[in-house]
């Protein structure tokens, strides 16, 4: 039987996990398309939950732990105009409810697992898809905003401009222990993600209005705030310092014919409950095993209903889950007529048992229950 061809368009993490794991279904041949300028190193950091950590394992050749950092405990601290409410504990004895990664290093491996499983790397910018007309599937994981995507979608998507930035950042430091935190603060939620003994990374989501009032000195305000929420004596060291742009985009059109959009091109979402890239992992996880089955089946996947099947299975989630993420960061933005009632709310959930094990599940599965 001849085999299958598909085009994968982009290598960022979205588009490298995507050509390794469809590598392996039977009777499929991948190409991937990456551009040829590709010297911008991606210095930040990301969490998945256990359950997408399994499957990296299962789809990626010599994985070695050390590149993930594992957390068993989560806390979630909201600031008040008197102190901080530490209002949900997440907590794990026999597994870890998140691993940490540095992006550029799980990109180097991926690479490599590419190279020794003898995908097809083709270098080239790529301007239209008039290119790929021999290939059965094409899917593009190019970002957010290219105009290629015009030629696809013509329903409508959800956006949202969330007027933010979000400053991301490496933290060395000497502290005896530090938990995976995230603080509800009046300037914007603000992650600590630990990946290493003696560093952890910090997403800080602040209007866009302070950013650049404050840009010449947002170093020094960066590092007084972590200094002063982590309530440590010990001197820091930031470095790796960017900001992007907060946005949510949902697209309500995955598919046109035989082209598939995925990764961020597909769903962005606000970063304050690291869910982005454990929706994108879940994604690639269906989609494999749709592909799998039509491939198994003999049927061509250019005139079947496999794109179809995919955006009737992961669109619920991906619009559930990413309008839930919005609404929390809604819930927890200043507001002064509603804020004395959310304190209330918020001290009377800390010992709720199947409040934590809803939000576990969720964080770990997704809507997969």
């Amino acid at each position: 039987m001849t085999k299958q061809r598909i085009c994968i368009v982009g290598n960022g993490l979205s588009g490298l996990m995507t050509a390794l794991v469809l590598d392996k279904v039977p009777g499929i041949e991948i190409n991937l398309i990456a551009k040829k300028d590709t010297k911008n190193v991606d210095k930040r950091t990301t969490a998945i939950s256990d359950t997408n950590y399994k499957f990296l394992k299962q789809n990626i050749t010599n994985l070695e732990q050390k590149l993930f950092w594992p957390s068993k405990k989560i806390e979630l601290f909201y600031e008040t105009s008197k102190d901080k409410i530490n209002f949900l504990n997440l907590n794990e004895t026999n597994s870890n409810l998140m691993y940490v990664f540095e992006n550029d290093k799980i990109k180097s491996l991926l690479l490599r697992n590419i190279s020794k499983n003898k995908i097809k790397l083709i270098q080239k910018d790529v301007k239209n898809l008039d290119e790929f007309k021999n290939y059965d599937l094409i899917i593009l994981c190019i970002g957010t905003e290219s105009k290629i995507y015009d030629n696809i979608t013509r329903i409508r998507s959800i956006k949202k401009d969330y007027k933010e930035i979000a400053i991301t950042g490496y933290v060395k430091h000497n502290f005896k222990s530090i938990n995976t935190s995230q603080f509800f603060l009046k300037e914007g939620p603000l992650a600590i993600l630990p990946f290493s003994k003696n560093y952890f990374s910090f997403v800080w989501s602040v209007k866009k209005n302070f950013f650049v009032n404050n840009s010449k000195i947002i170093f020094k305000i960066i590092k007084k705030k972590l200094i002063e929420i982590l309530e440590k004596k010990q001197d820091i060291t930031i470095s790796n310092i960017q900001s992007f742009p907060i946005t949510l985009h949902l697209r309500r059109q995955y598919h046109r014919k035989n082209i598939l959009i995925l990764g961020e091109g597909l769903h962005t979402i606000h970063p304050v409950a690291g869910q982005g890239f454990n929706l994108v992992l879940r994604d690639i996880k269906k989609l494999k095993e749709i592909i799998d089955y039509y491939s198994r089946l003999g049927i061509s996947l250019k005139n079947s209903y496999a794109l179809d099947d995919f955006y009737d299975s992961r669109k619920p989630e991906n619009i559930i889950m990413s309008l839930g993420v919005d609404a929390t960061h809604t819930f927890f933005k200043q507001n002064k007529y509603l804020d004395p009632l959310k304190e209330i709310i918020l001290k009377s959930i800390k010992n709720n048992g199947k409040l934590k094990k809803f939000s576990k599940l969720i964080s770990n599965r997704g809507l997969s229950l």
